[in-house]
C-alpha cells in the first residue's frame, strides 16, 4: 500500500497522468551495444514493459552491435504514472538469453500531440558504470478525445493512490483549511455493475476475458474478470465519493484481460453525473463509444455522510448538543430507517514516539493515514521530528461494525514516495470509547513490531439492530488492492495452515477413536452412557441446542482462547524468524537450491489435491458404471440401506452402530479397524487410473519390426 499525495502540485501532475492516451512508439536503432557472444557480437532483441506486462518485442538482428529495427507499435494507455520499462537481450538458441541492458522511458515527462525522437542510455542496475549502448525511438503521445480532459479541482486528488511528494512552496497548503476540505466527500454514488452486452471478441476463441475499470477523480475501482464471454455478468456493487458539488464524470473503460502480455482495450464510455436526480436508482444502459456493445448500470447519488476533520478543541462527538443528536440518530427507534447508516466513528489522533529515523539527518517527516474500508483521511506532516503530535479527531461515516480501522504512519519524501514507518490495524469492536490507548507500530505484513508507538482515542457509536442485519449482507471490497504475487513463504505459511486445521480435525478424531478403542476405560464408560442418552432421546431442536452450549462453555472457559492465541503469535514468530534465515541463507543457496525448496511445497499440495480428485472421481465412476461388479455392488449395499431405514427408525440404527463401534475392542482386543466406505471407494479407478488401464487398438498397417520396438515385451 503507498502513501498518499502531500500537495496540489503533485497532485496536478496526476491529473494530467489520467484519461486516455495513445503510445505510438518506433524502435528505430541500436548504437554501440554490449558483446554478448564469442564472435565480438551479439542478436539483439528488444522487450517493452508497462506494469509488469511485456506490450511489445522486436524481431532479431542477428550479429550485430548497431542493429536496425524501423519497427512501429502503438499502445492505448489509462493512466502516465507507469514508465516504460525497456530491456534488450542477446538471443542464444537453446539457453537463457543474455541481458543486454535496460532504461525506462518516463511517460509524463512526454510532451503531447508530436513526435519527439528518444535517446535511452542501455544501462545494467548491478553494474551502472558499465556502457552498455543507447537506443534510438521516436514517441508520440496524443490523449484521446474525452470531456474528461476538463480542468478538475486539483486539491481532491490528494488521495490518488500514486503518492508523490511536494515542492517546499507547497508545504504551507497541507496545515491550510484548503487541505482539510479537500479530503471531504459531498455525497456518495452507489453504483450497480449489472452486466456488458454484445462485446467484440479480442481472443483468438471469438470470445473475450472482459473486465471493466472505473474512474471517478482520484477514485478507481475494477471489476472482476469473467471469462470466455461476450455478454458477461458482473453483479457487483461498490460506492464512490463525490467530492464536486456538480457530481463530475465517471469514466468507464472496459478491457480483455490477457495472461502473460498488456490486456486489449475493448470500448470506453462517460457518465456525467451532474445529469442524474439525487436519491434515486437510475437503470443506464451506456454504449461503448469506440466500438460496439453496451454496459448495463444501476447508480444511485446519495447525500453526504458525516465526514470531518477538526482540531481536538471542537471534535462532534465532545459538543453535549450534538452528541445527544447522533445518539438520538442511531438510536433504537430508527433501527430500520436508512439500513446502510450504521453509525459514526470519532478517532483522535493524538501524537507518535519514538519512531523509526527515515531521512540522513536522523529524522523523519511523518504525516498518518486512516483508512476505514474504502475510506481515506490523513493528517498534516510534522516536520523533523520523532515524536509528532498532530492532535487532530477524524470523523467517519460507519457502514459495517465489522469493519477495520487501518492507522498508516508515513515519512514524506520531497522528490518520491513516502517511506513507511509503522502501521496498526484496530477492529472496531475491540476499542473503548473515550479510552486513550498506545498502540505499537508494526511492519507491513502486521506479523511483528516496528519502531515507536502511537497515541489514539476512539468513540464509536452505532445501532445494535443495523449492525446485526449488515452482519449477514456481504462485506465492502476494497476497490484497489495490490497484485498477489508468487511466494514460497506465503505459499508455505498457507500450507502449514490448512495442515493445522485438518490436524485440529484429526486430533478430535483421534480422540473419538480412543474412546471406541477403550484407550481409558473411564472416558469409555462415559462416552458409551452418553452416547446411548442422546441418540435415545434426540431431537432435531437438539442440534442447534448442543452448538449454543459450545459458545457458552467456550465464554466462560475463555483459557483456551488465550492459550490458542499464544500459540498463533508464538507461531507466526516462528515461520518470521524461518522467512528472516531463508533471506540470510538464500544469498548462499544457487537456483537449483531455492527450487527444491520450492518443489517440497508444491509436492504436498500436488498430492494432498490428488487425493481430493481422486476420491471425487472414484464417486463419479461408481455411478458411471466404470466398474459393473463395483457398481452391482453399490447398489445392493444402497437397497439394503434403503430397505433398513424404511423398516427400522434411523434412531435404533444410530444406535446400533454406535454400540458395536464402542464394544468391537471388547469382542476382539486384536482387531484393526477400518473404514468400509472408504475402503469401497479405494477399488474404484479414479479417471487418471482408467486411462492407463485402457487398451490401445494396434494399427493394423504397422509393420512387425515397428510393433516389435513399441512393445519390446
Amino acid at each position: 500500500m503507498g502513501a498518499p499525495f502531500s500537495s496540489g502540485v503533485a497532485a496536478e501532475r496526476s491529473v494530467l497522468s489520467s484519461g486516455m492516451y495513445k503510445l505510438e512508439i518506433e524502435l528505430k536503432r541500436g548504437n554501440n551495444l554490449a558483446v554478448r557472444d564469442r564472435g565480438g557480437t551479439s542478436d539483439p532483441y528488444v522487450k517493452f514493459k508497462l506494469a509488469g506486462k511485456e506490450v511489445f518485442r522486436s524481431k532479431t538482428i542477428h550479429k550485430n552491435l548497431n542493429p536496425v529495427w524501423e519497427e512501429k507499435t502503438t499502445l492505448v494507455l489509462d493512466c502516465l504514472s507507469e514508465p516504460l520499462y525497456v530491456k534488450v537481450f542477446d538471443y542464444d538458441f537453446g539457453l537463457q538469453d543474455d541481458f543486454m541492458g535496460s532504461a525506462h522511458l518516463y511517460l509524463e515527462s512526454l510532451e503531447q500531440q508530436r513526435m519527439i525522437p528518444v535517446t535511452l542510455v542501455l544501462k545494467d542496475p548491478h553494474h551502472p558504470d558499465q556502457d552498455l549502448g543507447s537506443l534510438e525511438l521516436a514517441v508520440t503521445l496524443t490523449p484521446k478525445d474525452s470531456p474528461l480532459e476538463e480542468r478538475r479541482d486539483s486539491t481532491t486528488m490528494l488521495l490518488r493512490r500514486s503518492w508523490k511528494r511536494s515542492t517546499k512552496q507547497q508545504q504551507s497548503l497541507r496545515l491550510s483549511e484548503l487541505h482539510r476540505k479537500s479530503q471531504l466527500w459531498r455525497g456518495i454514488v452507489s453504483i450497480a455493475l449489472i452486466e456488458g452486452r454484445n462485446l467484440i471478441p479480442m481472443d483468438p476463441n471469438g470470445l473475450s476475458d472482459p473486465y471493466v475499470k472505473f474512474r471517478l477523480g482520484p477514485q478507481k475501482y475494477r471489476s472482476k474478470t469473467v471469462p470466455k464471454t461476450l455478454s458477461p455478468q458482473w453483479k457487483e456493487q461498490f460506492d464512490l465519493h463525490l467530492y464536486e458539488e456538480t457530481g463530475g464524470v465517471l469514466e468507464i473503460a472496459v478491457w480483455d484481460k490477457d495472461t502473460g502480455r498488456r490486456d486489449d482495450f475493448i470500448g470506453r464510455c462517460q457518465l456525467d453525473l451532474s445529469t442524474l436526480t439525487k436519491e434515486q436508482t437510475h437503470h443506464l444502459e451506456l454504449q461503448l463509444e469506440e466500438s460496439r456493445g453496451y454496459v448495463v448500470l444501476l447508480v444511485t447519488l446519495t447525500a453526504s455522510a458525516h465526514v470531518s476533520i477538526a482540531d481536538l478543541s471542537v471534535t462532534p462527538l465532545d459538543d453535549p448538543q450534538e452528541r445527544r443528536e447522533i445518539l438520538k440518530r442511531y438510536g433504537v427507534w430508527r433501527s430500520f430507517s436508512n439500513l446502510k447508516d450504521v453509525g459514526i466513528v470519532q478517532v483522535k489522533v493524538m501524537r507518535a514516539e519514538g519512531l523509526m529515523a527515515a531521512d540522513v539527518t536522523g529524522k523523519s517527516d511523518p504525516f498518518c493515514v486512516l483508512e476505514l474500508n474504502n475510506d481515506r483521511l490523513q493528517t498534516h506532516t510534522v516536520y523533523k521530528n520523532l515524536n509528532p503530535e498532530w492532535n487532530k479527531a477524524f470523523t467517519f461515516n460507519l457502514k459495517d461494525i465489522h469493519s477495520v480501522l487501518e492507522v498508516t504512519v508515513f515519512d514524506e519524501d520531497r522528490d518520491w514516495s513516502a517511506d513507511f514507518l509503522g502501521k496498526v490495524v484496530i477492529p472496531l469492536l475491540y476499542v473503548r470509547n473515550g479510552e486513550q490507548k498506545s498502540y505499537v507500530l508494526k511492519n507491513k505484513e502486521l506479523t511483528g513490531p516496528t519502531k515507536g508507538h502511537i497515541y489514539l482515542e476512539f468513540d464509536v457509536i452505532y445501532n445494535t439492530v443495523k449492525a446485526a442485519l449488515r452482519s449477514v449482507v456481504a462485506a465492502e471490497q476494497k476497490y484497489i488492492e495490490e497484485e498477489p504475487k508468487v511466494s514460497k513463504q506465503l505459499l508455505q505459511q498457507n500450507f502449514n495452515r490448512v495442515k493445522r486445521c485438518i490436524m485440529v480435525l484429526f486430533s478430535y478424531g483421534t480422540y473419538i477413536n480412543s474412546c471406541f478403542e477403550w484407550e481409558s476405560a473411564q472416558r469409555s464408560i462415559v462416552s458409551f452412557v452418553l452416547f446411548v442418552l442422546v441418540v435415545w432421546n434426540f431431537e432435531l431442536y437438539m442440534l442447534p441446542l448442543g452448538l449454543l452450549l459450545l459458545l457458552v462453555w467456550n465464554y466462560f472457559f475463555c483459557s483456551s482462547r488465550e492459550t490458542a492465541d499464544m500459540t498463533m503469535e508464538a507461531m507466526f514468530e516462528w515461520e518470521e524468524d524461518e522467512d528472516d534465515k531463508e533471506d540470510k541463507e538464500s544469498e548462499h543457496k544457487g537456483f537449483m537450491d531455492k527450487l527444491y525448496a520450492i518443489q517440497d511445497v508444491f509436492i504436498s499440495v500436488q498430492t494432498a489435491l490428488d487425493e481430493v480428485a481422486s476420491y471425487g472421481e472414484r464417486i463419479k465412476n461408481t455411478v458411471n458404471w466404470t466398474v459393473p461388479f463395483l457398481s452391482c455392488l453399490a447398489i445392493t449395499a444402497l437397497c439394503s440401506a434403503t430397505l433398513l431405514l424404511y423398516l427400522i427408525p434411523l434412531r435404533y440404527l444410530v444406535l446400533a452402530w454406535g454400540v458395536n463401534k464402542f464394544t468391537k475392542k471388547l469382542r476382539d482386543p486384536y482387531m484393526i479397524d477400518n473404514n468400509e466406505l472408504l475402503d469401497f471407494l479405494s477399488r474404484v479407478p479414479s479417471d487418471v487410473q482408467v486411462m492407463q488401464y485402457r487398451e490401445l487398438k494396434i494399427d493394423p498397417g504397422q509393420s512387425p519390426n515397428k510393433r516389435r520396438r513399441t512393445n519390446p515385451s
